[in-house]
């Protein structure tokens, strides 16, 4: 064990000079999903079993974890909207130090690494300090959030492809390709949307999709304390507002909305709030 109790499995061996040199550890990026426990893979279940550290976002449910068993070290790499608690340089530096000291390293975020979860970034860095790296992907967000409120993502009647895309990009700017954002067969899923909503619906108003549009915003959701509200373009901001929605939010738009099963939407999770006045 190192000098913090971290449990180190790699051999070690030692080169002509007698130095010893460990084995590399090995990383793996784990998509812990969107919330619901029970929506983690059985994959990522063994990788949390087998790890010596666990670099967590903020997002990741102290459930989860806790199906990592007591041995793991945990460090917390969370990030929110203006406040990097960890920046994401400082994690990939902890990352590559924990998987040189021999180490298996899992970095747990919500949703899946691949998502808008800077996966990429990190298996980057891990590739160029030559690190063995594993992806195991989660279920993401829009996916958990369309199941959860029984909005199906596409329909024959209403929607033949879906986008993703966050409300804006690193710089803060918002979307320039209206055209591919407005098609009416279009379902729209905007990640961390909730900041940059009012701007972003008047964005499509203002380039042809009708005020009623359907919109809806999940916050939370799969989870006990999922918060669900329903508008339109027009109106959506503002009820958001009003309703005091915790960051991240994932916004739904499009037809599809309109064509949710409403049994689902009202029977999820106990303590859901469902608002749509």
């Amino acid at each position: 064990m190192d000098s913090a109790g971290t449990r180190r499995r790699s051999d070690v061996s030692r080169d002509p000079s007698g130095e010893p040199q460990r084995t590399p550890g090995r990383v793996y990026l784990v998509g812990a999903g969107p919330g619901d426990p029970e929506l983690l893979t059985r994959k990522a279940e063994r990788v949390l079993r087998e790890a010596d550290v666990i670099l967590h976002d903020r997002l990741v449910s102290p459930e989860i974890l806790a199906l990592a068993g007591p041995g793991p070290e945990r460090i917390y790499a969370g990030k929110q909207c203006g406040d990097h608690h960890v920046p994401q340089g400082r994690t990939e530096e902890l990352l590559i130090r924990y998987a040189r000291q021999g180490l298996t390293v899992v970095r747990l975020k919500g949703g899946d690494p691949f998502i808008f979860g800077r996966g990429g970034e990190e298996q980057d860095a891990l590739r160029a300090a030559g690190i063995p790296c594993e992806v195991v992907p989660g279920v993401t967000a829009a996916l958990g959030c369309a199941a959860a409120t029984g909005i199906p993502l596409t329909h024959r009647d209403h929607s033949r492809s879906v986008l993703f895309l966050t409300g804006h990009d690193r710089e803060g700017r918002s979307p320039d390709d209206w055209a591919a954002l407005t098609k009416a067969d279009r379902t729209l899923v905007v990640y961390m949307g909730l900041g940059p909503l009012a701007g972003f619906c008047d964005g499509l108003r203002r380039h042809g999709l009708p005020d009623d549009w359907p919109v809806a915003v999940i916050a939370e959701g799969t989870t006990s304390k999922q918060q669900v509200v329903r508008g339109t373009l027009r109106d959506i901001a503002d009820r958001a507002a009003r309703a005091g929605l915790p960051s991240p939010a994932l916004t739904l738009i499009g037809r599809v909305v309109d064509a949710a099963d409403d049994t689902t939407l009202a029977a999820t999770a106990a303590g859901t709030a469902v608002l749509t006045e």
